[in-house]
């Protein structure tokens, strides 16, 4: 499977091979729901919590005798029955993140990007290659490669003594553009590829994706 590479004008500059098994898998959309409520799962903070009975303050004696005021029988003021009472099983502090099977999320993503391979909204550059960090170069580019609303994606430089270095002036160019994404290759992610209308890949992160996803 083919498909034109270009430059930051449109220009074309040759074709890529595409791997079949990534870029032409079976799109299993059932995978998409499966992996999106996956990965907002993890991504919720869990910090909701409510104080119980125990952990209202106040209600350190008995609010009346237990006789003879004609009242109901009560111990503390810090019952849930009570106005400002404790909450009775209210939600507390939890960890909502779960395992989801390797091969389960390597499937969605091929299925993903098969999907947009598919309806045409598949781009390739030859390198995201802007000369300076500038909001308007990065619309400049992408209106020349008709993808307005875009999933931006390129390589990351490892580097053993200075750790991973992104592409500085794709990801701070685009980084305030409503519609625009920039992500690694290695942060691709479905409910990013789903939610953007065109995902731009440049070619060394194509070839990335391919040694990653390749079945």
């Amino acid at each position: 499977m083919k498909i034109e590479v270009v430059d930051l004008t449109n220009t074309s500059t040759g074709e890529i091979d595409l791997d079949e098994s990534v870029f032409g898998a079976p799109v299993k959309e059932h995978l998409f729901w499966e992996v999106i409520n996956w990965q907002r799962a993890r991504r919720r903070a869990g910090t909701h919590k409510v104080k119980n009975r125990s952990a209202v303050s106040g209600g350190g004696k008995k609010p009346w005798r237990q006789k003879g005021t004609g009242r109901a029988r009560a111990g503390t003021i810090r019952s849930p029955l009570w106005t400002g009472g404790g909450t009775v099983f209210g939600p507390t502090p939890r960890d909502y993140s779960y395992q989801m099977p390797k091969k389960k999320r390597k499937a969605a993503l091929r299925s993903a990007l098969s999907m947009k391979a598919q309806k045409g909204q598949l781009k390739v550059v030859e390198a995201w290659d802007l000369p300076e960090i500038k909001t308007k170069g990065a619309i400049n580019a992408l209106q020349a490669l008709e993808a307005p609303k875009a999933l931006v994606v390129d390589t990351v430089i490892r580097d053993e003594a200075n750790g991973a270095a992104h592409n500085e002036n794709l990801r701070l160019s685009v980084r305030n553009l409503r519609d625009v994404k920039y992500l690694a290759a290695d942060g691709l992610n479905v409910e990013d590829l789903l939610r953007f209308d065109f995902v731009v890949l440049s070619r060394s992160a194509v070839e990335q994706l391919q040694e990653a996803l390749k079945s």
